[in-house]
């Protein structure tokens, strides 16, 4: 007899890619320059689209801009990035591609200045994962306070597609805040 299935939260039943994703990476506090990097450009990529078809695109994303290795996708010329228009693996937005080399660029002026990408973005919640207790989607904001805060500070560099909404978005995917809802399997076992 097979094992009931866990609880999850309720955006997470759509796909398996949403499934898997939900169950391994969102809401895991991340520290990496570089997967901070990634996950920063993805939710920009994501604006006004679903994140299914991010994730359905995600490894094309890593072929295109090298890994999101920031030092490379700083140094993306106009000619790359007018082949990556073509990629019909990417979201293929002028402004959003364009936005992965000027978002590579101001993180690594935040890295000159603060060390790492990672000391700067996660100084917004003071280094410690914001937890909380939602028990239903209702109850989940699009924005915070802290996420007005980032997206302004973030904006002020020069990073683009850095909205309040994507910047909390950002922050759940990376741990910054754990809004798993409190009925689901995850939300004990990420901090």
């Amino acid at each position: 007899m097979k094992g009931r299935e866990p609880v999850r939260c309720d955006w997470a039943a759509g796909s398996e890619i949403e499934r898997d994703y939900h169950d391994t990476e969102w809401g895991v506090p991340l520290h990496d320059d570089r997967a901070l990097f990634e996950f920063l450009c993805l939710e920009g990529a994501q604006a006004g689209l679903s994140w299914r078809t991010v994730l359905a695109k995600r490894d094309a994303y890593r072929r295109a801009f090298g890994d999101f290795d920031i030092a490379r996708c700083a140094r993306l010329t106009d000619a790359r990035i007018e082949r990556l228009l073509g990629d019909a693996g990417l979201i293929r937005n002028r402004m959003k591609i364009e936005s992965v080399r000027d978002n590579a660029r101001a993180a690594l002026e935040a890295i000159a200045d603060h060390g790492s990408l990672d000391a700067f973005l996660w100084s917004f919640v003071d280094g410690r994962p914001l937890r909380n207790r939602w028990r239903t989607r209702a109850e989940v904001p699009a924005t915070t306070d802290v996420s007005d805060r980032m997206s302004k500070a973030l904006r002020k560099r020069g990073f683009r597609f850095v909205g309040s909404t994507i910047c909390y978005a950002f922050m759940q995917a990376t741990g910054m805040v754990n809004d798993h809802l409190v009925g689901c399997f995850r939300h004990d076992a990420v901090p």
